[in-house]
């Protein structure tokens, strides 16, 4: 059975929220299995044993979260040319931009070689206050809409033999 691993972090819930809706779009597919893994928990081997991958985390700084960068630091070279041509999707929880996040990751998984299979998801919350950035945030089924569909066309692409 073929294998989405959605690797995420979230300090204020909003990126755990867009990694959740993708597996459940991603579930609707019954030939594919979802896995749901923090970013701290993902191992070189879970890696190895997915066809995809769906990447969901904070912009912080201008830049993938501690935590995403960690977990990219820590099973580079382990996994290095062996995830050739595998599709990924990337989602991301941003206060005001996003795009150096998108950036820093695309940078990331081009040593991978990893397709992209769309634009970025960026979902902005607008938090400028330091207050407002630390607090927990929800979302909307509509805002999460997009992320629900990465995952369910990621996995219709995995089942179809299209990625």
């Amino acid at each position: 059975m073929k294998r989405i691993l959605i690797i995420w972090h979230s300090r204020t819930g909003t990126a755990r929220a867009m990694a959740e809706a993708a597996a459940e779009g991603a579930r609707q597919e019954p030939d594919i299995e979802v896995r749901l893994v923090t970013s701290e928990a993902a191992t070189s081997a879970e890696l190895l044993a997915a066809q995809a991958f769906v990447f969901a985390g904070p912009e912080n700084l201008a830049a993938l979260s501690g935590e995403m960068k960690a977990m990219f630091d820590r099973t580079y070279y382990d996994v290095l040319d062996q995830l050739n041509a595998r599709p990924y999707g990337h989602l991301i929880a941003a206060g005001s931009d996003g795009t150096g996040a998108a950036r820093q990751l695309a940078r990331i998984v081009t040593g991978w070689r990893l397709k992209p299979i769309a634009e970025p998801i960026i979902h902005c919350t607008h938090a400028q206050t330091a207050e407002a950035i630390m607090a927990t945030k929800h979302m909307t089924s509509g805002s999460l809409k997009p992320c629900h569909d990465l995952g369910a066309a990621m996995a219709a692409g995995l089942a179809l033999g299209i990625f």
